[in-house]
């Protein structure tokens, strides 16, 4: 009959944690955890171990917390870099990435609260080889009773929001560092328009084109000298004599 090799064990629904000790390279599982130790060293009488290390098991990765590489003696993450990823690992603690983090997924989810990120520019649709075609819909969703969003239009090559836009008092819309809109007023560069209608106007300088008849002008280009006379669609200068009496005319009532 064939020998039957054991090791210590705690079976699965124990405590966590190492044995409290063991024999010079004794070893003992701990199927609650699912981590394998190791008695190392020798304490002294009865060839007890110095001390119980975890070396071993799919649990030792996720749990052991390595302090300090020095006295360990060992290269944590060389060692570490001999084994797979565990799938689906979950922390219910802090966790620290001392270097920088690679997602390989299609999706990342962040529950936080707050999300605080000390680089002041975010890139999006960093891809292999960009184009206004690959950045079209891109941008900014925040949730609500309807989605408010600020995206890249490809067709009209613009961001567009779904919402309005309000500025703080005092702030301008600007094109090229010049105020274009202001809270009261047009910028000084703003010299062309196609306004349809205005509320009433309470100062300025006309130095358009003549105000037609029919908008309640004169037609007129030029100042003239004397009295205007209308003949129902435009205006002239009135003749004197023929169309009102001059200072010098004579009145005669003619005989009978």
């Amino acid at each position: 009959m064939p020998n039957t090799l054991r090791i210590k064990r705690r079976a699965s629904g124990g405590g966590a944690g190492a044995p409290s000790s063991l024999a010079n390279a004794e070893l003992a599982f701990n199927e609650q955890t699912n981590v394998l130790y190791y008695g190392t060293g020798t304490g002294g009488a009865g060839g007890a171990a110095t001390s119980v290390i975890a070396i071993g098991g799919d649990g030792v990765f996720a749990t052991k917390a390595y302090t300090d590489a020095a006295v360990a003696a060992v290269d944590v993450s060389a060692q570490l870099a001999n084994y797979a990823p565990l799938a689906g690992a979950s922390f219910t603690g802090n966790v620290v990435v001392g270097g920088n983090l690679t997602v390989n997924g299609t999706q990342t989810i962040i529950n936080s609260t707050t999300m605080t990120v000390d680089d002041k520019n975010v890139v999006l649709g960093d891809i292999a080889t960009p184009t206004d075609v690959t950045a079209d819909g891109g941008g900014i969703t925040l949730k609500g009773a309807t989605d408010k969003t600020l995206n890249w239009v490809s067709s009209t090559g613009s961001w567009t929001s779904s919402e309005h836009v309000d500025l703080a008092s005092g702030k301008a819309y600007k094109i090229n560092g010049t105020n274009v809109l202001t809270g009261t007023a047009l910028g000084t560069g703003v010299t062309g328009s196609s306004l349809t209608s205005v509320g009433t106007i309470s100062s300025g300088t006309w130095q358009g084109t003549a105000v037609a008849v029919g908008y309640g002008g004169t037609g007129l280009t030029s100042a003239v000298n004397g009295i205007l006379k209308g003949n129902g669609s435009a205006y002239s200068v009135a003749t004197a004599g023929t169309d009102y009496l001059d200072p010098n005319s004579t009145i005669n009532g003619g005989t009978f």
